[in-house]
């Protein structure tokens, strides 16, 4: 299965009015609409929301693991569902930019890792 569904403008305009995105990008916007369709069944994809399934790691601790770049990013999003069994999908390349776009603006240097 390929995950490239399209989102809406009306899910675009919704994400570009959270909160939670007002300074960034309708890029990023578009990525988090991606991120609440596709990947939050299993990930925590907003900032402080645990995970769902233990095995896949919020993304807020995924963007704040030291040394964590744009770059490193989309290699590992275009490469970190290589697990069959799990989660059996690519990410077309041009949701890869709009999610890491997203996922980057959960970085904090403040950041401490949630118990799960």
């Amino acid at each position: 299965m390929t995950a490239a569904t399209k989102p809406s403008a009306s899910d675009i305009n919704t994400a570009v009015a959270n909160p939670e995105l007002s300074s960034h990008s309708d890029k990023a916007a578009r990525g988090l609409v991606f991120a609440k369709t596709h990947c939050a069944a299993c990930h925590g994809v907003t900032s402080g929301q645990i995970s769902t399934n233990q095995k896949a790691p919020p993304f807020e601790s995924i963007v704040n693991v030291r040394g964590l770049t744009e770059n490193s990013m989309k290699t590992w999003l275009r490469d970190s569902h290589n697990y069959p069994e799990q989660m059996d999908f690519e990410i077309d390349a041009k949701r890869i930019d709009e999610l890491a776009a997203y996922m980057l603006t959960l970085k904090s240097a403040d950041y401490r890792p949630l118990i799960q």
